[in-house]
């Protein structure tokens, strides 16, 4: 069969289409930076007091509670209520566990502890059962719900006391931050009750994988309510990206969608947030020491010294985050900095008149640059410059403009005589235009083969390179940076900073110089169309050294892009396959009276031209306003291209290369299929008694309606998802059964199988009833089988897809009998009868069939179907299978 029919051609081209694969998913997995994030440690053993929850929540919850994190001293005097802290709610995510609030939690305590306890926070932290809530949806709003009754619990926790809260701070990881947002939609929840949210690694914009419709409905409540009601939410919302080692959740989807007017709103890649300046994946955010350490100091710095709570000034707020976690000046804050200070009269002034100066000095200050103004030689006082600082990994900068100041007379830099630390001092004047250069990025297809180059000769402190055209989520490039010196005796640091003004992801490369250092160039935000800024890697260099930058496309990190971005819609591509193949099957079937091979199929029906083009027909006549109004009252949903469309998704050939990785997959998933059957049945031949093929054709066995009763009954009182495995191996046995039977027939029958064929082939598919009554002939069950594996093929993915919810059963079993609400229920009602009947249907009556043609040219537009509708919604691709499978069981019948 599958494994005697290989074209070595094919073979070539699925195997090289595994190899692109590869390449993306390597970049995806692999194709980043080793993990920087120093591991944060408890000084004390961690306990979690469990809080008691009245007894009617804790009835309508029982699956969920509420726990309140201390260590050693701290958490014996907090068994006994009520408490005098600031309150702080921390909410796990998918399959997240309660527990993860300790290394937030510890830091926050040994802050307090440094301040002898002038203020602490108390953390306290839900358990939602480790849910897999980011695969079903359909528990998001329970969880919503209970969290509500936990901040009124808490609250209630310092009901009396002096200083008593009345909102809570939340820290949310992954869903558990959608969860918080989620609190705004609630009819009676008073947006009051929240002071400050902060998400860690949250898919805000869409679900990373759209496996059920509760999932996506879930969103477009949640987010369409933001949307509406921005100018009514003054909740300071802070969502904080893991950057590219987080390939669970890329940091794309975590910025707050469409709140760019928003401005309490906040959206950062671990990268780029100051003091941390690392990556982090989607576990290691929660306990990644520099990000938890910049978090508490934001929470201290919240702190409103006369309600010893979170300030409700939303301004300072907004002024906290954007100090700790935007632009760090290198200074603590400030709610109201000084600008004017004294500068000592008893100081040594040393004018400098040159362009270029350095100065080493042995004590570092927060306040180093100032401002005379209308000074002759000295001045007394001087506006202080260093709050326009940036601080940097080995460095704090400072750039002026000196148009921008025309009142100053002098730039004071103040070195204090104290002895400490050394560190030099470094200043130049130059010319904007002179250290801006502009380097055009290579072309998307050149694929590395070619290259640009800029050559920095002059020995400055600082250059901006300007990378044209650069701007795209599918654009990829290596950055190559050589650094050469001379005369240089000690070790020089350079940093290399990838500025998008667009978006806050910036990234920073510390290279020790002389070096060749390579820097990996990608987006995880697009440029907005009305954006005219430019990306630029900013280069704080050393003047005793030269730099050579190059450029050049990277076509292993394109490749990833390609899987990071669209990853998730390869099923539909991979179902679109099969569905044309089984579509070539069936139309054999009724032209030739034959079932061709599978592989033959999938090689002749599954072309990207019988599919892209309608979808790219679509997505055109959208754009007319009449075309869009007759779309709308069809009531057809929103076409998945034009979703990506506004999420900038849409990269050039993006379909056709998912949809070759798609056919790719389906090919290899066949060949698996089509072993595993063979070695089953093989298992079964060495266990069992060798069984003959059925002499009879029968479609309804007396047992099969007793069958398809229990597994409806089975849905309906437990899992939909389960009752569609228990259908899928049910089936897998029928068809295992039939090979093991084919196989015995074959092997006990010596006569010259070409004379045989060609005895077979004489029969026409036009026979009449008495067929019904005839014994299978080894051709039938042959052609059967090739459908059959097709099937197997497609009712697969049924069952992946059906997979998490089913997992979300399984895992709660102990507190609900039937999962409710239940995704996979109204399919599994259609699916259980229909492969019911194909588990007991041959090729012999379906050739027969008045419904057949129609059958074999259903496919088509579902396979286009699966791609228009359920590229971005995966739990409609089910939808699309079943119906095909539907009509085929119906041809036993008309």
């Amino acid at each position: 069969m599958f494994l005697h029919s290989v074209n070595l051609g094919n073979l070539a081209f699925y195997a090289f289409m595994i190899f692109m694969a590869t390449l993306g998913l390597w970049d995806v997995f692999f194709g980043f930076e080793e993990n920087k994030c120093s591991m944060s440690y408890m000084f004390e053993y961690p306990e979690y007091q469990k809080i008691e929850l009245p007894k009617k929540l804790a009835k309508r919850y029982p699956a969920y509670e509420l726990y309140l994190y201390g260590e050693g001293s701290y958490a014996e005097e907090h068994k006994i209520l009520p408490l005098t802290g600031i309150p702080v709610l921390f909410l796990p995510g998918n399959a997240g566990s309660y527990k993860q609030v300790r290394s937030i939690g510890s830091i926050a305590l040994r802050k307090a502890e440094d301040i002898d306890f002038k203020y602490h926070f108390d953390f306290f932290s839900v358990n939602f059962n480790e849910e897999l809530v980011a695969l079903y949806g359909g528990s998001l709003q329970k969880q919503t719900k209970f969290v509500h009754e936990c901040i009124k619990t808490i609250l209630k926790l310092y009901k009396g006391q002096e200083f008593a809260p009345k909102s809570v701070a939340i820290i949310g990881h992954s869903m558990g931050g959608l969860v918080a947002r989620a609190l705004l939609t609630l009819k009676n929840f008073k947006q009051d009750l929240i002071n400050l949210l902060i998400t860690q690694a949250t898919p805000h914009v869409a679900p990373v994988m759209p496996l059920d419709r509760f999932i996506t409905e879930f969103y477009m409540t949640v987010n369409n309510y933001w949307i509406l009601n921005a100018r009514h939410i003054n909740l300071t919302t802070l969502s904080v990206a893991g950057g590219f080692r987080d390939y669970q959740v890329r940091s794309g989807l975590t910025f707050l969608p469409q709140l760019s007017h928003h401005t309490s709103a906040l959206s950062v890649v671990s990268s780029a947030v100051p003091k941390t300046w690392v990556s982090t994946d989607h576990l290691s955010i929660v306990w990644c020491k520099q990000l938890q350490l910049t978090t508490i100091r934001a929470f201290f710095d919240l702190i409103d010294a006369d309600t010893k709570q979170i300030t409700q000034n939303s301004k300072k707020k907004l002024s906290v985050l954007n100090h700790h976690f935007i632009r760090h000046p290198a200074k603590h804050f400030e709610e109201n900095p000084a600008i004017i200070s004294d500068l000592t009269v008893t100081s040594m002034w040393v004018p400098v008149k040159v362009s270029k100066w350095t100065y080493v000095a042995y004590n570092d200050t927060n306040s180093w640059i100032f401002g005379c103004i209308n000074s002759t030689s000295m001045c007394q006082q001087g506006v202080d410059l260093s709050w326009k600082a940036e601080l940097l990994p080995t460095i704090k900068y400072l750039t002026l403009r000196l148009q921008d100041y025309p009142s100053l007379s002098h730039l004071v830099v103040y070195v204090p005589s104290v002895h400490g630390s050394k560190f030099v001092v470094d200043c130049e004047f130059f010319k904007k235009e002179m250290r801006s250069i502009q380097l055009p990025v290579t072309h998307l297809f050149s694929f590395g083969l070619s290259s640009r180059k800029v050559v920095l000769n002059t020995s400055g402190l600082f250059y901006n390179i300007e990378l044209l055209n650069f701007g795209q989520i599918y654009q990829a490039f290596t950055v190559n940076v050589v650094s050469k010196c001379s005369g240089v005796k000690e070790e020089i640091t350079s940093i290399y900073k990838l500025h998008i003004p667009w978006s806050y992801e910036d990234s920073l490369t510390i290279a020790q110089v002389p070096s060749s250092t390579e820097i990996s160039l990608k987006l995880h935000v697009a440029q907005p169309e009305n954006d005219s800024h430019v990306a630029l890697l900013k280069m704080y260099t050393s003047s005793d050294c030269h730099y050579e930058v190059t450029v050049k496309t990277s076509f292993p990190q394109i490749l990833g892009q390609v899987v990071r971005f669209h990853g998730g819609a390869l099923p539909a591509y991979i179902v679109s396959s099969i569905l044309l193949a089984y579509g070539g099957q069936l139309y054999s079937l009724f032209s030739i009276g034959h079932c061709l091979e599978y592989d033959i199929m999938l090689d002749k029906e599954a072309k990207p031209y019988k599919v892209d083009p309608f979808v790219i027909t679509i997505k055109f006549l959208l754009g007319y306003k009449w075309f869009k109004e007759l779309w709308d009252i069809l009531l057809l949903p929103e076409l998945d291209a034009m979703f990506l469309t506004s999420q900038s998704m849409c990269f050039p050939l993006v379909s056709l290369i998912l949809f070759l990785f798609g056919t790719c997959t389906a090919y290899w998933g066949g060949l698996l299929s089509s072993t595993t059957v063979r070695f089953l049945s093989s298992l079964w031949l060495a266990l069992k008694r060798p069984s003959e093929l059925p002499k009879d054709i029968k479609v309804i066995s007396p047992d099969l309606p007793i069958l398809t009763v229990v597994l409806i009954i089975v849905s309906w009182a437990t899992c939909g998802a389960f009752a569609i495995l228990l259908t899928y191996l049910y089936y897998v046995f029928k068809i295992v059964h039939l090979h093991a039977s084919l196989t015995t027939f074959k092997n006990s029958q010596p006569a010259n199988p070409k004379h045989s064929r060609r005895s077979e082939k004489k029969s026409s598919h036009h026979k009449d009833s008495i067929v019904h009554h005839l014994r299978l002939s080894a051709s039938d069950a042959e052609d059967s089988l090739r459908m059959h594996n097709t099937v197997i093929n497609l009712l697969t993915w049924v069952v992946l897809l059906s997979m998490p919810s089913l997992i979300y059963w399984l895992k709660n079993l102990r507190y609900y009998f039937k999962l409710n609400p239940d995704p996979c229920k109204p399919l599994a009602f259609i699916l259980i009868p229909t492969m019911a009947i194909l588990g007991n249907t041959y090729t012999v009556p379906i050739k027969s069939s008045k419904l057949l043609k129609t059958t074999s040219q259903f496919p088509l537009p579902l396979a286009v179907g699966v791609i228009a509708f359920g590229s971005a919604h995966l739990y409609r691709v089910p939808c699309f299978v079943v119906i095909p499978l539907l009509l085929h069981a119906l041809c036993n019948f008309m």
